[in-house]
């Protein structure tokens, strides 16, 4: 068993004053037979309603609830990174403020993080939303995300889960990552799991999602697949396109010169030839970028001096080394 020490419940919000009442009641009532240490982190992304105003007054009454005003709408992921940082929970359990993720499940989800897995993830296998804009686009999201990453998750959508927080050091979220969270800290060498979590209709309000975040999904996941694959490398992804150009253009050359001898076809009625320089230009220009690439991580890593790799333990280490890791 791995004792939790404390829990950092994390909540972004954007525009739901309406939920919010009703998420507050919900959560003081949960938190009375809570029985471990705790923290609520809101983290209000740039509301435009009163929701910053309800966190604010329920946070005078309650020192464990705690709440970071962001100055503007930077989206889920950004709030997320932010509670994450200021929470001071060795367990971290992101809940959704639209009412839809259930509290009580997360015992459940604490439950498995004590039997010794790094992050619980939720699987709202019973989902309450509508198929065509949110069902459909979220279950191939979540094919796709599996097969590229190799992390068979059911749900990677599910705000609700449990991570513990040690796995997340070093993860940093853009545009829409936090969805990748599991990815990142199974690349990272965590032990990862799901758990079928209660999944509630929405009351208030009205999604922020829909079919036009499919794409910025399909995006991250390219991007996190290169950081995952090349990051420390860049030369070999872009010089495995500059390969593939030069030897393209090697083939149309050759086909271009069979055609002149065996076939006695004049090569000004061809585009081979010009297909052939086009293809080593572009090949020459993603060897200048790979090697380029290569140039900006190394400066990254060294003039910061950042590490290529996380240490999850150390026996025997010297003190001075294990101030270093304390550190980071």
């Amino acid at each position: 068993m791995r004792k939790i020490n404390k829990v950092s419940i994390i909540i972004p919000v954007y525009n739901e004053e309406k939920s919010i009442k009703v998420l507050l009641d919900e959560l003081d009532y949960f938190l009375k037979n809570f029985t471990y240490s705790y923290e609520v982190v809101f983290v209000d992304d740039g509301s435009k309603d009163y929701s910053y105003s309800l966190l604010k007054d329920a946070a005078l009454k309650n020192v464990n609830f705690k709440v970071i005003r962001l100055r503007r709408n930077y989206g889920q992921s950004a709030a997320m990174l932010a509670a994450i940082d200021y929470s001071i929970g060795d367990v971290v359990v992101p809940l959704d403020a639209d009412l839809q993720n259930d509290p009580n499940d997360i015992p459940k989800l604490l439950n498995l993080i004590e039997e010794g897995y790094d992050l619980v993830s939720g699987w709202r296998k019973h989902r309450k939303d509508r198929a065509l804009d949110r069902k459909i686009p979220s279950m191939i999201a979540n094919k796709l995300i599996s097969f590229v990453s190799g992390i068979k998750l059911h749900d990677y959508g599910c705000s609700l889960k449990a991570y513990r927080k040690d796995v997340l050091e070093g993860v940093r979220l853009y545009g829409e990552l936090h969805r990748f969270l599991p990815v990142c800290a199974s690349w990272n060498g965590a032990k990862v799991t799901e758990l079928e979590v209660n999944h509630r209709p929405r009351i208030f309000g009205k999604s922020k999602y829909g079919l036009g975040r499919t794409y910025k999904v399909i995006l991250d996941l390219i991007v996190l697949k290169f950081l995952s694959d090349f990051s420390t490398k860049p030369i070999y992804f872009f010089g495995g396109f500059s390969f593939v150009c030069f030897l393209s253009s090697l083939l149309f050359a050759m086909w271009s010169i069979y055609l002149k001898i065996f076939k006695n076809i004049d090569l000004d009625g061809t585009p081979l030839l010009i297909f052939s320089a086009v293809f080593v230009i572009v090949g020459v220009q993603f060897l200048l970028m790979g090697i380029l690439a290569d140039l900006v991580m190394r400066t990254y890593f060294e003039s910061q001096n950042k590490k290529t790799y996380q240490i999850k333990e150390a026996i025997n280490l010297q003190q001075e080394h294990r101030s270093t890791l304390v550190s980071r």
